[in-house]
């Protein structure tokens, strides 16, 4: 059968890919198309678009590149058009799928979504259009199947995080030789993942780079995003004790002490390497507005909104700022906090549903296809 899929993000992209080796392992004669990256590029050959042309940040920076977005949307529809596919399948990145699938739908195409918009979190309003373009949806979050099934009367399928496959698939590495490969010293490492956007990075880095001097007994490692190259962090890394690795975010991971990460999916990830972390973010000012009026949550992390109380820190805007980041970073390097801290990630991990996201989603929407 013929799989269309959209991604727009290097997560929608990790997760697109192991869905993909999942349906080729129950159908032989797949074949794909795909809005991707690099690791859904190694699985069926070159996107029609690749992620990084396709990642505006916040609302200013959406308005400023409309027109972009727009030619991306009539490209996409006339593509699907001559591909024909079976099914189409969209991973997150609601703004641009959820417009195509509302197309996809009047035109007749079956509609899967894998890895819900977060319409829990705002445009809750969007459960009409989910419900009148989706034939069927695959939630990640133990919490979004109360949230559609009781709260709104849509039935979804809850298949469990496909992280934890991804984190526990991955080949393990020796601290002391990844340390020795990648030209890193002997002491502990504290991780900082500043997003995945240009102006994501930039905003984050200043202020994570500030407390650097203050932790001499340990080295600082930035771990690159995968859409953007060393080019671009070269500004960044001309302190002393920072270092750059890029596409090796995992591996960094799995040895590092402490980590400062930026608000979003690398959270959760954070947590189920079991690194104490402290949550930041700072967006435009004028985005962050707008945002504080629209969100209606009490966390930001994933974390703290799947265990529903505060877990890590969390520093928003005005208070992501040096002297509060080394208080809190300070904090999580101390044993008694994060041995606390351990005990809630193991409770996390649990709440996630266990293995097999990419398996049990993947043999649903070809039960669904193959039904009709």
């Amino acid at each position: 059968m013929k799989y269309y899929l959209i991604a727009g993000e290097a997560s929608g992209d990790l997760h697109g890919a192991n869905l993909m080796k999942a349906i080729q392992q129950q159908d032989a004669e797949a074949s794909f198309r795909f809005w991707g990256g690099d690791l859904m590029e190694e699985v069926a050959g070159t996107p029609v678009k690749h992620y990084r042309e396709l990642a505006f940040m916040g609302f200013v920076e959406v308005l400023f590149n409309l027109r972009t977005i727009f030619k991306n949307i009539a490209l996409c529809k006339k593509d699907i058009e001559a591909y024909n596919p079976d099914v189409l399948i969209f991973i997150d990145y609601p703004g641009f799928n959820m417009r195509i699938a509302k197309w996809a739908k009047q035109k007749g195409f079956r509609t899967h979504y894998y890895i819900s918009p977060q319409i829990w979190a705002w445009k809750e309003g969007r459960i009409k259009d989910i419900k009148r373009d989706v034939d069927e949806m695959y939630v990640i979050l133990p919490f979004e199947k109360d949230f559609y099934e009781k709260k709104h009367q849509f039935p979804v399928h809850f298949v469990g995080h496909p992280l934890i496959d991804a984190i526990s698939d991955r080949t393990q590495v020796v601290p002391e030789e990844f340390k020795k490969e990648n030209g890193l010293d002997t002491r502990p490492i504290i991780a900082l993942l500043p997003g995945s956007r240009k102006q994501e990075i930039s905003k984050m880095l200043a202020v994570m780079l500030s407390v650097v001097e203050r932790f001499p007994d340990y080295q600082f490692v930035i771990a690159g995003a995968p859409s953007q190259g060393a080019e671009f962090y070269a500004p960044f890394i001309k302190k002393q004790n920072v270092h750059l690795l890029l596409n090796k975010t995992y591996d960094l991971l799995s040895i590092s002490h402490a980590a400062l990460v930026t608000s979003g999916t690398a959270t959760l990830e954070t947590a189920l390497f079991k690194v104490p972390q402290v949550v930041c973010y700072k967006g435009s000012r004028i985005s962050y507005e707008i945002a504080k009026r629209i969100i209606k949550l009490k966390y930001i992390s994933l974390v703290n909104l799947i265990l529903d109380k505060e877990v890590v820190t969390e520093l928003i805007q005005t208070e992501f700022n040096a002297k509060t980041l080394t208080h809190e970073l300070t904090k999580i390097l101390d044993e008694y906090q994060r041995a606390t801290l351990f005990l809630e990630y193991y409770d996390l991990e649990q709440k996630l549903g266990g293995r097999g996201a990419s398996k049990k989603t993947a043999s649903l929407i070809i039960e669904a296809i193959s039904a009709n």
